[in-house]
Order: C-alpha cells, then structure tokens, then sequence
C-alpha cells in the first residue's frame, strides 16, 4: 500500500501531522516499504500455485491438493524427498489425470513412470488368481521399490491384493496394452510445453525455478472395437 493510500485512511488530524520531514510521515514511509514485498507476493500468487513455477520447497504442500500426498510420505517432516524434485511437478501437474484414472492399469502405470522416470512397468492379472495384480517392477527403478509400492498400494482397486516384484535385470518387456477398455484420452495443452524455463516473470519473493519437469504423458490406447453380429 502506497504512503498516500494510507495516510487517507488516518483522520483529518493526523494528516494534517503527517507533512514532510514529520515524525508521523517517516512512519508511512516505513510503513509503505514494509507493504511492498507482501503486494508483490500477492500481484503474482499464482506462481505459487503453478508446478512449474512454484518453490521446490513448496511442491511437496501441493501433492497434498492434488491427493498424490502418498508419493512423500516419510517417518520424519526434516527427511529428504524420495524422487527428485521435477518429478514431484510433473505429478503435480497431472494429477487431476491420474484422479480421473486411479483405480486402473493406465492410471497406476502413469503414476509410476511420472514418479520413476522409468517406462517398461508390467501389470499382470493371473487367471489363476481372481483380483490379484502382480506389479513387475524394470531393473531400472529397482532402487525405489517403496516408492513404488506406495503408489501401488494407492493407485490400486480397493477390492484387490497386490504383489510388486523386481523383473530379471536384462529384461525389457513391451510395453503393454491397459486392460480395461476406455476411450482414447485427449492430451492436455500443459503436455505440449516445451521443456524449459518458465516463460513468465515472478514476482518479488518468488524464487525462479526451472521447469525441470514437463513430462510427456500419452493417452490410454483404445480397444479394437467390437465385432457387429453376423
């Protein structure tokens, strides 16, 4: 708030008092330049709530927005986050696409290669087993299995059991076809933005953070459709 604004506000006395070299006026003064780094913060609050241009140390307090707060959980407030910080934006930025899809293979395989930065997960169903699902885990994120079993554990139908297992380094499976039948899944504009700094200019007391990010996130692949009877 600028020192004219508020020596509006004070009463006809008091402004009368608050004239140049005054102690009242080098009050507003201070006054004004404490107002200034808050207005700024407030001009551009927004970048506070962008993924990509957000605080690193405000993006895990988003996860809990977008109800990926699972992805952080951890035993102490002070231990370090378990996926880099650009992950946790990219899941973020695309969780209102795996709220939509929670519950299916498509949705649980999205989370997992947002959070992992690794392709080549396997979701088995054994007919052997009814509701049972068998998460093969590629060597590659081998070394985040808790990390994947919490998203499992999450992403999963609650009417079934769950077994992550390790695949056999030097396998790479292809990559497999969703199980369920859903429609092909238009891609959001924020998934065409290229890579790299945020175009946009923060405010004052807003750190400027690298899109780091900016994962590409293909649409489930739609069934072949269904014969017509003869």
């Amino acid at each position: 708030m600028r020192r004219a604004a508020i020596e509006r506000l004070l009463p006809a006395a008091y402004q009368r008092a608050a004239g140049p070299g005054s102690v009242l006026g080098a009050l507003l003064d201070v006054m004004e330049a404490l107002h200034a780094p808050d207005e700024a913060v407030l001009a551009d609050v927004d970048a506070l709530f962008g993924p990509y241009r957000t605080p690193d140390g405000f993006v895990a307090y988003l996860t809990r927005w977008v109800a990926m707060d699972h992805v952080v959980a951890a035993p102490r407030a002070d231990a370090p986050l378990p996926l880099p910080v650009g992950r946790l934006r990219d899941l973020v930025a695309h969780g209102a696409l795996l709220a939509r899809w929670r519950g299916t293979p498509y949705g649980m395989r999205t989370a997992l290669e947002l959070a992992t930065g690794v392709t080549g997960f396997v979701l088995d169903e054994p007919p052997e087993r009814p509701f049972h699902l068998v998460v093969r885990v590629p060597p590659a994120a081998a070394d985040r299995f808790a990390l994947v079993t919490r998203i499992v554990e999450t992403e999963k139908p609650a009417a079934v059991t769950v077994e992550v297992v390790a695949s056999p380094a030097g396998t790479e499976p292809a990559d497999p076809v969703p199980a369920d039948p859903v429609p092909a899944l238009p891609r959001p504009p924020s998934d065409a933005a290229p890579a790299g700094p945020d175009a946009a200019e923060p405010a004052a007391g807003v750190a400027t953070v690298r899109a780091v990010g900016r994962a590409h996130v293909p649409a489930p692949l739609p069934h072949d459709p269904p014969e017509e009877p003869s």
